[in-house]
């Protein structure tokens, strides 16, 4: 990972905790490779999914919100209907027509701009789970969701702007998670799977740029504080015990790494 220290510096910096040994022993072993790649997947999609609400709720016109439900239908029907399969999906990470502001907004268009691009860069790597799953005969059987993404955005503010910054701060610290993530488990993966986790680190590290830089321009007070607000939470959560494993899961407590 030397040739991406660069790129993950800022990262580990913004983070309030580094990735528990112990969750990326747990993650590395063979026997929780479906665990992985199947919250992976969801997670891949939520992450879509977040993206599309924010525009969809504070940034597009009546018609791009109904655009933006339909390009979602066939993931949606996939993860949580089982409708569907990869040969399905393939190329469907496609919008039909243009999306368009609200022209009240003053933030609409870097809002769309930004988000379209991560919705568009999320959907294919959920595709990209999905192939390797299906080349390694790993059903997607459905995920529970862990206790991550609850618990931080139990936290955000109830009105507006001041949510919308919120969920744009908590969507940093998620993609900065992740990069994270990727490049601590990437090195104790078979060769492939660990081409791919490395690719996505350039990705996910704008991400996180992207959600920070898109709630300071729609604060007008500095939210630096906010910043660390959230990543306090976030760091305890991923630094606490955790029984239910998932990609964002806390500290493993039925392992132990001298086994």
């Amino acid at each position: 990972m030397d040739e991406y220290a660069e790129l993950l510096a800022p990262i580990r910096h913004f983070l309030h905790c580094e990735t528990p040994d112990s969750w990326v022993f747990k993650a590395s072993r063979p026997e929780n490779l479906p665990i992985i790649l199947k919250d992976h997947l969801l997670c891949e999609l939520k992450a879509a999914q977040s993206a599309m609400f924010l525009i969809r709720k504070y940034a597009v016109d009546k018609d791009s919100a109904a655009i933006l439900l339909e390009w979602f239908k066939p993931y949606e029907s996939f993860a949580y209907d089982k409708i569907g399969n990869i040969d399905t999906l393939r190329n469907k990470n496609q919008i039909s027509k243009q999306i368009l502001a609200r022209k009240q907004s003053a933030y609409s268009q870097d809002l769309i701009d930004k988000m379209v691009l991560l919705i568009k860069e999320e959907l294919h790597h959920f595709y990209q789970v999905l192939e390797i799953m299906h080349e390694r005969n790993i059903p997607y059987d459905g995920i529970t969701a862990g206790r991550y993404a609850k618990g931080l955005f139990s936290h955000i503010s109830p009105h507006d702007p001041s949510t919308l910054v919120d969920k744009l701060i908590i969507g940093a610290y998620i993609e900065a998670r992740s990069c994270e993530r990727f490049a601590k488990l990437a090195p104790f993966l078979d060769e492939k799977l660990a081409d791919f986790y490395t690719s996505l680190l350039r990705s996910e590290a704008r991400h996180y740029q992207d959600y920070l830089q898109l709630a300071q321009l729609i604060n007008k007070q500095d939210i630096t504080e906010r910043v660390h607000y959230f990543g306090v939470i976030e760091a305890e959560l991923i630094s606490t015990p955790d029984s239910d494993f998932k990609f964002h899961s806390g500290v493993p407590i039925d392992i132990n790494i001298g086994n």
